[in-house]
């Protein structure tokens, strides 16, 4: 395989990408051409938002392509379009072989919840301090364990697992299914795990059936009466129009979890609760925090 590396101005980057997938580019990504210098800019956006500029200032273009004709040619017609016009050639190169299986495996490494509970890829062995495992490869559905939000919940899960055996559990959101799995693996007795997105569904009944653990997976229609634990690992906006929703869930006496907040949003979604229930903070990580109460 061959890349096309270019280089190209804020405004031109949409439409170079667009003519490159029309080359039939394999793949086509964007970097800062200015990154690790004094001109480097960082893109920022809210979680679930998109980033404030669609490109940097000056923006390194990169296209792979199956040989090194079809990279050259792309390079010919692209120069002769005007929308080429402040655009450059940074070069084409060859791609070394490599094994990526293996590469983007040695990319995630086990994951510490606590001192004996972790999230182990397949291919990982678990650490020897290791009591209570999580196996969960990357996928396409949100909760891995490298994301605060998700740490947060599976703490909170850890710490209270005598409050949390041997009851009914509802993970709504669930996306990989990793709250869900991890409240079976601290004893649930019944546990529904419910998400709008079909695949999320789909994965967390894989997730479940690959750690041993039963769980009933649906769309949100399947979440009914009420629950000892409700989780909620979303974000805050979501969270606030589904107040009513998840506190009708919540059992006299039962906790509420929720995750997917930002530090400066505690009090809006304190706020958004206050009818139903007194929202605390119990736990806060890299700009991010975990919210419960009690019914």
């Amino acid at each position: 395989m061959y890349e096309l590396r270019l280089l190209a101005p804020e405004e031109r980057v949409e439409i170079l990408s667009e003519a490159l997938d029309a080359l039939d580019a394999l793949s086509v990504s964007v970097e800062d051409a200015d990154a690790q210098t004094d001109a480097e800019q960082a893109l920022f956006g809210e979680p679930g938002m998109p980033p404030p500029k669609e490109s940097w200032q000056r923006s390194r273009v990169t296209a792979l392509f199956s040989g090194e004709a079809p990279a050259r040619e792309a390079a010919a017609v692209l120069a002769a379009q005007d929308f080429f016009a402040g655009c450059e050639l940074a070069g084409i190169a060859q791609v070394p072989e490599q094994d990526w299986v293996r590469l983007t495996q040695s990319q995630f490494e086990p994951v510490q919840i606590t001192h004996t509970f972790w999230i182990v890829p397949t291919w990982h062995e678990p650490p020897p301090q290791a009591r209570q495992v999580i196996r969960l490869d990357p996928g396409l559905a949100f909760g891995t364990g490298s994301h605060p939000t998700t740490r947060m919940c599976l703490r909170w899960i850890a710490a209270h697992a005598g409050q949390i055996d041997g009851r009914r559990v509802l993970d709504y959101g669930c996306g990989s299914g990793i709250l869900a799995i991890g409240a079976a693996k601290h004893g649930a007795r019944e546990i529904d795990a419910v998400d709008i997105d079909e695949s999320a569904v789909q994965a967390s009944q894989l997730n479940a059936q690959a750690n041993g653990v039963q769980i009933h997976a649906g769309p949100p229609e399947l979440a009914q009466g009420r629950y000892d634990i409700v989780l909620a690992n979303i974000l805050a906006t979501p969270l606030k129009v589904l107040a009513p929703l998840l506190c009708g869930h919540l059992a006299p006496g039962g906790s509420l979890v929720m995750a997917g907040i930002l530090e400066r949003q505690a009090e809006e979604l304190a706020a958004a609760y206050a009818p139903h229930v007194r929202l605390e903070l119990s736990d806060r990580e890299d700009g991010w925090i975990l919210m419960t109460a009690r019914a």
